[in-house]
């Protein structure tokens, strides 16, 4: 939703930088926020993602702060009191969001040389930061930990605070930064106005809004399932076992598209990220566990198009503003209804159209009807693309643009036109242009996958099926413990990469405190140790062997065997072991009728060394 009329209300130093960009008007949450910019208020500003809540808390700065927008303003400012006097902060909770806020307020205030923005964030050269925070720009962005820091230190100063502005604020939230915004805004003056932009306004929010919002307006741009109009979301219920192969199909179907693939973990977002670039595709991960430049590196080659798949975690993701990011694949369950929300909203972004499809699990089918009823959205429940609809798709593409290229004014050139004409008198018309489609065809990245569809409500046939009690497995050791952060997810992961098994071949892990065991399989036992004893590029420092202290293999049944054990056990014991055992029954007998069992054993002497006689 946009409205044309608010946005001749738009100040024209701002109107024109919005138009420069192609705005012709305002979505709804800036429309809300136009009114109330002026009012000495504290704003709520809520809206889903996607919806334009940057631009709309830059129309309320610029509002407020325009007053010293001329050139040189950030200069005098410094020069008069030798310190930091930035008017106004914004709290984000990824560096790549601060660097987006920036970006977008830096086209927006571009008539008001005044409003200067720099970033503050971790990872970054606090020295160049410190630099930058001693021209006093008006505003500051940055992330919680490296904004307190500087508070601090006193390289920003708090006295000359007009604003605060946390953005996302529920997602800070979730990642623990409760502490560091709490200190950041008490250190703040008391006469400050203070913003909240949030997708959500959970109870965690509320309170945290509560404590330093005074005279509070909750604004409503979108409310929740109506920013999304944009977006056709789609369901695919599979087996745990086809998860990959889910993906795989998904991508194939959607060759051209830009695609941001949603995962749980950082190791998740490793794992997927080599599998998919293995099979062909353009992928790499993008999780907080990369070093910031290659972090920079990776989403730059995500929007120039160097890469069209991009495996991310949750957290990772909220700085990735990519405009036409044309479909997104949530590969693992989201939390709850606001993350699938967040992850759905990185499409169908700036009036474009996207796709997000979430893969769920049988077992996770109520679970995902619930989320998706709270996300208040429809959705298309229908099986995983197979390989004859991938093969349709492809098929249908190629005839599209064959057809765009014909109506297209520029045409082939007289040398092709001249081979055409000949190559038609010689040969079946309609056989040539066959056999040149078939050649078009596009190779895709890898086969695909083969997926028994699975409706919603169905029961898995394969479920419920006796697990193979005879199985025989080795017991491995691993240096990682607890202590280390190691889980049994993440120690199966890592297990399944390193050794290049699946997860059916794992049998109990057991994590310790300082270091973990696994069991393997024991068919796959002399393989597996092969191939963990190479040295790991990604995690070098943690080693696997075999359990030496393992003495036979465990979850072995009683009734399975060696080949040594069975023939002990199945040959005829000697006429000596026998009367051996009969004797020792016999006084086992008699010990408990009250006789002596059998005289005490005498102890044996030693030959003297000029004996030379043995025994017999």
């Amino acid at each position: 939703m946009t409205t044309d009329d608010a946005f001749k209300d738009v100040p024209p130093p701002l109107r024109a930088a919005m138009e420069k960009r192609g705005f012709t008007s305002l979505t709804a949450v800036q429309s809300a926020v136009i009114g109330k910019a002026s009012a000495d208020l504290n704003l709520r500003i809520s809206s889903q993602t996607g919806s334009g809540k940057t631009i709309a808390i830059g129309l309320v700065l610029a509002n407020a702060l325009s007053s010293q927008a001329d050139p040189g303003a950030s200069e005098r400012r410094a020069k008069k009191t030798g310190k930091n006097r930035s008017r106004a902060l914004i709290i984000t909770p990824t560096r790549e969001l601060a660097v987006q806020v920036q970006g977008e307020l830096h086209w927006l205030f571009e008539n008001l040389p005044g409003l200067d923005v720099t970033v503050v964030t971790g990872g970054s050269d606090m020295r160049r930061e410190r630099l930058a925070l001693q021209r006093s720009p008006a505003i500051v962005v940055g992330t919680p930990g490296r904004m307190l820091d500087h508070l601090r230190t006193g390289a920003l100063g708090s006295n000359g605070i007009e604003h605060v502005a946390l953005d996302e604020a529920d997602r800070m939230l979730d990642m623990g930064f409760r502490e560091e915004l709490e200190a950041i805004v008490e250190s703040l003056p008391k006469n400050r106005r203070s913003h909240l932009m949030s997708a959500t306004f959970p109870p965690g929010v509320k309170r945290l809004a509560d404590r330093f919002q005074d005279n509070h307006l909750h604004v409503q741009g979108t409310t929740l399932g109506k920013a999304n109009e944009n977006i056709e979301h789609s369901a695919h219920l599979i087996r745990a076992s086809d998860r990959y192969g889910a993906l795989v199909n998904s991508l194939l179907i959607s060759p051209d598209s830009r695609c941001l693939v949603f995962v749980e973990r950082r190791n998740e977002a490793a794992d997927f990220a080599e599998r998919l670039a293995k099979d062909g595709f353009a992928a790499l991960p993008f999780s907080g566990e990369l070093a910031q430049a290659q972090r920079t590196r990776t989403l730059a080659a995500f929007r120039n198009g160097s890469i069209r798949i991009l495996v991310s975690t949750d957290v990772a993701a909220r700085g990735i503003d990519v405009p036409d990011i044309g479909m997104v694949i949530q590969l693992t369950m989201p939390t709850d209804a606001d993350t699938y929300t967040h992850r759905s909203g990185r499409t169908g972004r700036a009036g474009r159209t996207g796709r997000s499809i979430l893969l769920v699990p049988k077992s996770s089918e109520r679970r995902a009807h619930r989320i998706l009823d709270g996300a208040r959205v429809k959705v298309n429940w229908q099986p995983v693309p197979g390989p004859d609809q991938i093969k349709k798709m492809a098929r249908k593409a190629l005839r599209r643009e064959l057809h765009g290229r014909l109506d297209a004014e520029e045409g082939p050139g007289e040398r092709e036109l001249e081979y055409a004409t000949s190559l038609i008198q010689e040969r079946d018309p309609a056989k040539v242009i066959a056999v040149l489609m078939k050649m078009a065809e596009p190779s895709s990245a890898c086969a695909p996958v083969s997926i028994s569809a699975l409706l919603p409500g169905e029961k898995d046939q394969r479920e419920g099926r006796p697990k193979d009690k005879n199985r025989d497995f080795t017991r491995f050791l691993i240096n990682w413990g607890e202590k280390d952060g190691a889980t049994t997810p993440r120690l199966l992961s890592h297990v399944c990469r390193r050794g290049d098994i699946k997860s059916k071949d794992v049998g109990a892990i057991r994590i310790g405190p300082q270091s973990s065991t696994f069991e393997i399989s024991s068919s796959l036992s002399r393989g597996f140790e092969r191939q963990v004893s190479r040295p790991d590029e990604r995690d070098p420092e943690l080693k696997i062997k075999r359990d030496a202290s393992e003495r036979r293999p465990s979850r072995k049944p009683a009734a399975e065997t060696s080949r040594g054990s069975l023939a002990r056990r199945t040959a005829p014991k000697p006429a000596w072991k026998k009367k051996a055992k009969s004797d020792k029954e016999s006084g086992a007998s008699k010990a408990r009728e009250g006789s002596p069992s059998r005289p005490p054993r005498r102890k044996k002497r030693k030959p003297s060394p000029q004996s030379n006689q043995t025994r017999p």
